[in-house]
């Protein structure tokens, strides 16, 4: 049993990033299934209530399930990050005032593309 502190921070955690989860949706420049996972690890280590809520959650809850199988990513998740990423990069370009900024965050993203497009799609038996 995890000490009430801990699960006070994994709840915050779990919370924290549901919340970031829930922007990212609605602003390319952040990204939504990433912070959609962390809150399911958080809340499973704090609150089962909440845990439960995201994985039978019609949106979110088949890529945490899959996620959690093996670390499978399908193509159409594959594909919309990819087109996030690209027009973030676009939006980078265009307002970043600083270079090193565009290296950092448009290499960051496509480390994060080629790590993507290297995990499974489907379980390993199909």
């Amino acid at each position: 049993m995890l000490k009430a502190s801990i699960r006070w921070f994994y709840f915050a955690l779990a919370i924290a990033s549901l919340l970031l989860g829930i922007v990212g949706a609605f602003l390319p420049i952040l990204p939504t299934v990433p912070f959609i996972l962390l809150a399911a690890w958080a809340a499973a280590r704090s609150s089962p209530r909440l845990a439960a809520w995201l994985e039978s959650h019609a949106t979110y809850g088949p890529h945490i399930r899959d996620w959690r199988v093996g670390g499978i990513v399908k193509r159409k998740a594959k594909w919309a990050a990819t087109i996030a990423m690209a027009a973030s990069a676009v939006i980078i370009l265009v307002l970043a005032i600083k270079p090193w900024a565009q290296v950092m965050s448009i290499g960051t993203m496509v480390i994060v593309g080629a790590w993507l497009w290297r995990r499974p799609e489907g379980s390993p038996g199909s």
